[in-house]
């Protein structure tokens, strides 16, 4: 027997089941809707770029977009979604587009305040060039019946001649005041016991990305009963705070048999990547309040050692080379210390 839209609404993942249906539903970007909001009410929306981190809102901003500007009936024939999961080859640019883009509108609805079709590109940065190439054509050949919304991550890796077709609207990493109430709102909804400092880490964990704060918060609150910052780390694979904190003090002041027995172990018997320790150990060695030019030679030592890892390098030998680099850290503080008492 077939599951009931009711059924089929309750298993979506939350980032779906969740995503904000209307421009008044979406959390951020006040500046972005009010101006898309104006633009729609005149009847004079250009092409758009969105660009930014993921999870910032730009899929939601311009699904919303679409829903205010067409009806439900027409909106499948006056939208055309494509995204990473399709062929971005000039092909599909020449056919499905072009297809799509010169086929005009005979019969407005009367429920729709628009009669200009939209194409909607997700991740457009996975396009090649003569893909991107044929598209600014297209744009130009076809703007009196389509009007084109590029969604991209990365602002460089469009050519400069679609970016001056558009109008660009940046889409930032969303601050906490922005997550906050709708990680609540969603809390509430699914009735999960979540602690203060449950949330607290899966905002840190964000990096201002609400799809990954959704997404963290699904898998931990079906993995455990209570979502708290023990918990929430587990679920991620994650170093917690305090283990860093401990890190970093044992690199700073142990020596170097210590040091490596403790990341070792660290290692082998929780599973922690030496990758992950490195990404949130910068942070806390940035707090650090010693020579910036002896700091800046470390966090240069460090770089190298994510990269090394990045290319298969052995984590065993890498963590012997992260210690050997705070030890030449540890070795150029002392040394200016003793100059400036002979002083």
């Amino acid at each position: 027997m077939a599951p009931s839209p009711e059924e089929q609404h309750t298993n979506l993942p939350w980032v779906e089941k969740y995503r904000p249906a209307t421009l008044d539903d979406l959390v951020s970007h006040k500046e972005i809707v009010k101006t898309l909001t104006r633009l729609m009410n005149e009847n004079r929306l250009p092409h758009l770029l969105f660009y930014g981190p993921p999870g910032t809102g730009k899929t939601s901003t311009i699904l919303a977009v679409a829903r205010k500007l067409y009806s439900p009936k027409q909106y499948h024939s006056m939208v055309l979604e494509l995204n990473a999961s399709d062929d971005r080859g000039i092909g599909v640019v020449r056919e499905e587009i072009v297809n799509f883009a010169q086929s005009r509108v005979l019969h407005v609805d009367k429920e729709s305040k628009y009669n200009v079709k939209l194409v909607i590109l997700d991740e457009a940065d996975a396009m090649t060039k003569e893909a991107q190439n044929a598209l600014r054509r297209v744009i130009e050949k076809f703007t009196e019946n389509v009007r084109f919304c590029i969604i991209c991550n990365y602002l460089s890796k469009i050519i400069p001649a679609l970016q001056s077709r558009c109008t660009r609207f940046r889409f930032a990493p969303l601050i906490k005041a922005q997550v906050m109430p709708r990680l609540e709102y969603v809390i509430k909804q699914e009735k999960i016991n979540a602690t203060d400092d449950g949330k607290e880490a899966l905002y840190n964990l964000s990096g201002g990305d609400m799809r990954r704060v959704l997404n963290i918060l699904q898998s931990t609150s079906l993995a455990f009963d209570t979502v708290n910052e023990n918990n929430v780390y587990l679920c991620v694979g994650q170093p917690e705070p305090k283990v860093i904190k401990t890190i970093l003090t044992t690199l700073l002041d142990g020596t170097f048999e210590t040091c490596f027995k403790k990341l070792n172990d660290m290692r082998l018997t929780h599973g922690t990547a030496l990758t992950d320790v490195l990404d949130n150990l910068i942070d806390p060695l940035l707090d650090l309040d010693i020579n910036t030019i002896v700091l800046g030679q470390l966090i240069d030592k460090v770089a190298q050692i994510q990269a090394r890892l990045a290319n298969g390098s052995s984590e065993k030998i890498q963590i012997l080379a992260l210690i050997a680099a705070f030890l030449g850290t540890r070795e150029a503080l002392d040394k200016e210390a003793n100059d400036a008492m002979e002083e």
